[in-house]
């Protein structure tokens, strides 16, 4: 689901705990968004807290290909 979430997340120097424990999202949600889990589908708050924690907007987070500025 989350195309660029690991790539941003690793641009950050930020492993996965530290996302969870900045972003305030579970472990385990973070996983299966990163691994595309089709059972997971992460309510709007969810992907603002993710996006905030990493500096970027939640489209930023939802879009694929290449990153843009700032990405």
């Amino acid at each position: 689901m989350l195309k660029r979430l690991k790539a941003i997340r690793e641009r950050r120097g930020l492993s996965l705990r530290e996302l969870a424990k900045v972003s305030g999202v579970g472990l385990t949600t973070l996983v299966r968004l990163e691994t595309g889990n089709p059972a997971c589908d992460p309510r709007l708050s969810t992907l603002e807290r993710i996006a905030k924690a990493l500096k970027v907007s939640v489209p930023a987070l939802l879009q694929g290909g290449r990153s843009g500025k700032g990405g």
